[in-house]
């Protein structure tokens, strides 16, 4: 393919080079002539591992120029990559200024020459928050043009996922391929761009492919914060921390796997806010600061909120709660998050009725009973016997609960309100009902 790549630092030098050398004709482009020199006389403007090799064995092959004419760019490519950076602004909000003036720019030439031929395909490359490219991007480029994207102009968002310092073998060996797609043919173009590559590749939604670097890379900054934080415990503690995360690591199906990674409710039971508490603790009684850490059972207790803040959005009153426990098939009340929304809702005058198939009242014994009694001793009558005795009294369902006697009565359309607390398995067909609210989408 014919591609033009707008932005000549790391991301758009190695995707030039690297695209050239798996046999496209690529045109590089920067406003900077410097940049631009460079990359023609076969030098590459980054330092990079193999990069300047690459470079050069590609532009003595003819396989890639360099340009500051974007017009030429444009015309000479079937894709645009765009892959200018996008910094930060002094508030923290990331700045578009580079990417609209690009996307003007691009627009603008494809505006000139109408009878060019072919569909013209803009991928954006630059790391952007959900909702730049089609509420802010798309219709730059649609007036510029004077078309419709997905029709006229192929647009698609393909976030890069290179290390600086390994991005060329990144490149080749990627961990995985995003597609975020306006239309299947815009789709199929970038797919065609990385045929051949290794790795999974995921063809989804335009705001899913933004969100997706932001979940990569807030992932990668909270788990080097949590190593740190708990390297420094264990410095104060006498403990060798590489030991521990050795053995933490060496744990594939709880640590280092997709356990607890779901978007859900709020975390409970008698060990992770026990332990938190704990390590927090004892980090402070050695003058060691562990804001993550610190700060990780406040979060969990805003996730909770939010699910009274859904309730009373509703404005209304009777409320029914499918599930208790903290883990589907016990009785263990240990805290658990559902005792403390309930807890809040009654505190809040709320009508409650509350069916779990696991907790009895009359069962529960020891520290279960003990708990319950503390925190919510009015439950002996907000206990219903029956979903259908929840679902006659409700007016808001919240669902805690993936039981199959509860997800199988529930209603569709008409009925109450759901609050979704779990992602329901016909989660994505109920999202179009008017009833139906879902905790974390």
């Amino acid at each position: 393919m014919r591609v033009s790549v707008f932005g000549l630092g790391y991301v758009g030098c190695v995707s030039a080079a690297c695209l050239a050398s798996m046999g496209h004709e690529v045109i590089g482009v920067d406003v900077n002539q410097v940049k631009v020199d460079l990359v023609n006389d076969g030098k590459a403007p980054v330092v990079e591992e193999r990069i300047g090799e690459l470079t050069a064995e590609v532009v003595r092959s003819g396989a890639l120029r360099a340009t500051s004419d974007v017009r030429e760019a444009v015309m000479g490519s079937e894709v645009s990559l765009v892959c200018v950076g996008t910094p930060s602004e002094p508030n923290g909000s990331l700045c578009t200024t580079y990417l609209e003036r690009v996307t003007e720019q691009i627009g603008a030439a494809l505006a000139d020459s109408p009878g060019r031929g072919g569909r013209h395909t803009v991928v954006f490359r630059s790391t952007m928050l959900p909702g730049t490219c089609l509420n802010l991007l798309v219709p730059i480029l649609e007036k510029a043009v004077g078309g419709t994207a997905g029709v006229d102009i192929g647009v698609a968002v393909n976030p890069e996922f290179l290390r600086e310092g390994t991005s060329v073998r990144d490149f080749f060996d990627p961990p995985k391929t995003v597609i975020g797609e306006l239309d299947p043919a815009s789709g199929d173009t970038v797919a065609a761009l990385y045929d051949g590559l290794p790795g999974e590749v995921f063809r989804v939604p335009v705001p899913t492919a933004e969100a997706i670097k932001y979940a990569d890379n807030a992932f990668h900054g909270l788990k080097i914060g949590f190593a740190n934080e708990l390297g420094a415990v264990c410095q104060a503690l006498g403990v060798d921390s590489h030991q521990v995360m050795d053995v933490f690591l060496a744990d594939r199906k709880l640590n280092i796997s997709p356990a607890y990674l779901r978007p859900g409710f709020a975390f409970g039971g008698s060990c992770l806010p026990k332990d938190l508490r704990s390590l927090v603790y004892a980090a402070q009684r050695a003058d060691v600061s562990v804001p993550i850490l610190a700060h990780v059972l406040p979060s969990n207790s805003d996730h909770l909120q939010r699910a009274v803040d859904l309730v009373e959005r509703t404005g209304k009153r009777r409320i029914g709660m499918f599930g208790l426990s903290f883990k589907p098939g016990t009785d263990d009340l240990r805290e658990s998050p559902l005792v403390e929304l309930a807890e809040r809702l009654f505190g809040k005058g709320y009508d409650l009725r509350i069916y779990d198939a696991n907790v009895n009242l009359s069962r529960l014994i020891g520290a279960n009973r003990e708990y319950i009694e503390n925190r919510l001793p009015h439950l002996a009558q907000l206990l219903a016997n029956s979903v259908g005795e929840v679902l006659e009294h409700a007016e808001v369902c919240l669902v805690g609960t993936r039981d199959p006697a509860v997800l199988s009565a529930l209603p569709q359309g008409d009925g109450p309100v759901l609050v979704d607390l779990i992602r329901l398995p016909d989660a994505e067909a109920r999202r179009a009902e008017p009833g139906y609210v879902g905790l974390a989408w």
